[in-house]
């Protein structure tokens, strides 16, 4: 009997190979008698309805869309806002082992090359392009701090190296300082860490060992970020606008302006079914939508940039953390049902879980020639800059900076470079502006900004006055990171239902144990594809998580790279260890700690 991997649902199966990856999938029975609603345009949603339509051939006709904003694309944004300039929320990182991804992008045209698929525009750009950095981290003002090394102690390697060991259960509902010690969240390990995956020392210790085991084939291409990959223009242009084209081509309809104040359920003990999606369009007119069986609806509970507060150049973002749109409705659905989660664990201290960034605009030379002191690389051309996130270590918002390949957005100015900022700790006064970074303009974070990059302090403010820059107040940024336990996020599809799935990150998958990391594009596939394989039954099984963390040459690697390429000292007797070294002498096993360093 060939093993399986554990599902927390029977009707959901996983793989590792080639065998489903290249299978497609038959159509199921009655699929024509369903029709789909689908409650957001985040990537989530998106990536379900064109499951539905590749996977499960569903009618595309036959799917609708329900957005309260006037545009598509959830936490993917990227645009020019008129009078008010260009502007990114955030950006997203990509690994090369998200297998739902690129299942998923493998199949639709690209926008910049239609003879290509999106899978294949990224890979060769990426090819043809690699990226890493040659400056991770600056102090004193834009000198290079970091040395590419993690250069953290023995104990250090081996007390993260022992949390990733712990149990999932272990660590509910703690933080990650009440799990690391101060040696751990001082070391430059830790700097690195959580700039790059935005992690705050009160975040839960659940989601960060999550995210070492998720990645540790990739460890040894964080320090310089080697291990990503980068879209070739901005977010929503690469990965959105291909998914709305597919979708928009086999007649799937959106329609904008509707809110969803909640979906109403009939549940019983042997079976759960939506039978109400309760929602006004933007007059405040009635356009609920009543749902049989055959109805499937597709909810993205909770929302990581609701209620984001736009700048200016002259003025500073609001800090309104309201709880409207997909938290509103998510809380008015967990009250008819424990299984439904718990939002009030991600949504109840915005100052937890708030960030800002700032899409800074840039033409000067003399600005430009700073950069390019810092990054040892020009900003032109179309390849990459930064390679990631610079870190100035010495803010006191914690800021962290990047610049991807230029044109990012078509219709660009040549001269342009766009710089996306974000800081960390924006309730900190700045270190040459004397403000909190949330009660900053635009032209005040750009300041701090020259100034952490070198600026000479004269021409500091003559410098900002030639920039463009747009900032952006998050409450609920990384919510998703906020301490939880069991039973705090429902379920992709919960038990016994018939019609109904949750989507995104705040939804729980079904593999056992789950193993992929909210706060990537990949987590919102995977949720969408494990929800569309159920409710619509598709017999193809679902791409498993990358399994590195039970590859013992991942693990070898990680432990080798953790202390920069040094060997762990084992504190073992030693006729014990030269009995081990007897025993293993001439075996594979010499070869492979040997291969690894480890001895």
């Amino acid at each position: 009997m060939d093993y399986h991997i554990k599902s927390k649902d029977p009707r959901l199966k996983f793989y590792a190979g080639d065998c489903d990856a290249l299978v497609h999938a038959r159509k199921p029975a009655g699929i024509d008698d369903k029709s789909a609603y689908m409650i957001g345009t985040g990537i989530a949603n998106l990536a379900a309805g064109c499951f539905l339509i590749r996977d499960a051939h569903m009618d595309g006709s036959k799917i609708t869309y329900l957005e309260q904003l006037p545009v598509p694309g959830g936490c993917l944004d990227g645009k020019i806002i008129e009078n008010v300039g260009y502007v990114a929320r955030g950006g997203r990182e990509m690994g090369h082992h998200f297998e739902v991804l690129w299942d998923l992008f493998h199949s639709l045209p690209s926008v910049e090359d239609p003879n290509v698929s999106v899978l294949d525009h990224l890979y060769y750009v990426n090819k043809d392009d690699p990226n890493f950095s040659k400056c991770r981290i600056t102090t004193n003002r834009g000198k290079r701090y970091d040395n590419g090394k993690f250069n953290l102690s023995q104990k250090a390697a081996l007390e993260l190296s022992n949390f990733m060991m712990m149990s999932d259960e272990s660590l509910q509902d703690k933080s990650i300082e009440d799990v690391l010690s101060d040696e751990v969240l001082n070391s430059d390990f830790w700097c690195l860490w959580r700039t790059m995956f935005a992690f705050e020392n009160w975040h839960s210790a659940l989601e960060m060992k999550l995210y070492m085991n998720r990645f540790i084939h990739h460890v040894g291409g964080l320090a310089d970020l080697s291990a990503l990959q980068f879209c070739r223009r901005d977010q929503f242009t690469d990965f959105v606008t291909p998914m709305i084209n597919y979708l928009k081509s086999h007649g799937a309809k959106f329609r904008y302006g509707v809110t969803v104040t909640n979906v109403e359920f009939e549940i019983t003990d042997t079976k759960k079914a939506a039978r109400k999606i309760v929602a006004h369009d933007a007059d405040g007119n009635d356009c609920s939508i009543p749902l049989t069986d055959n109805d499937f609806c597709f909810i993205t509970n909770g929302s990581m940039t609701e209620s984001s507060c736009y700048g200016t150049n002259d003025t500073a973002p609001v800090w309104e953390p309201k709880l409207g749109g997909c938290w509103e409705m998510w809380k008015n659905i967990a009250k008819q049902s424990p299984e439904f989660g718990h939002p009030e664990k991600f949504c109840s201290d915005p100052e937890k879980s708030k960030w800002e960034s700032a899409t800074i605009t840039v033409s000067d030379p003399r600005i430009v020639k700073l950069i390019m002191d810092i990054t040892q690389r020009t900003p032109y051309g179309g390849h990459i800059c930064t390679g990631g996130i610079v870190t100035a270590k010495d803010s006191d918002w914690l800021m962290s900076w990047t610049i991807n390949r230029q044109e990012q957005y078509y219709g660009q100015p040549e001269k342009d470079v766009e710089i996306w900022v974000y800081g960390l700790f924006p309730d900190v006064p700045g270190n040459y502006v004397k403000k909190p970074m949330k009660d900053c303009t635009g032209r005040e974070i750009t300041k701090e900004w020259l100034y952490h990059i070198g600026a000479p302090l004269d021409q500091i403010d003559e410098l900002a006055d030639t920039a463009h820059t747009v900032p952006v107040m998050m409450p609920f940024i990384t919510s998703m990171f906020m301490p939880r336990a069991f039973g705090d996020r429902p379920y992709v599809v919960p038990h016994h239902a018939v019609n109904f799935a949750f989507l995104g990150q705040f939804a729980e998958t079904l593999d056992e144990p789950g193993r992929d990391t909210v706060f990537t594009i990949e987590y919102s596939g995977r949720t969408a594809m494990e929800a569309v394989y159920i409710l619509a039954g598709v017999e193809r099984a679902v791409p498993e998580v990358f399994a590195s963390r039970y590859d013992i040459r991942y693990l070898l690697n990680g432990a080798s790279t953790l202390l920069d390429g040094n060997k762990p000292q084992i504190k073992i007797p030693a006729i014990v260890r030269h009995q081990l070294e007897k025993k293993i002498q001439g075996t594979d096993i010499e070869l492979l700690l040997k291969e690894y360093n480890i001895i």
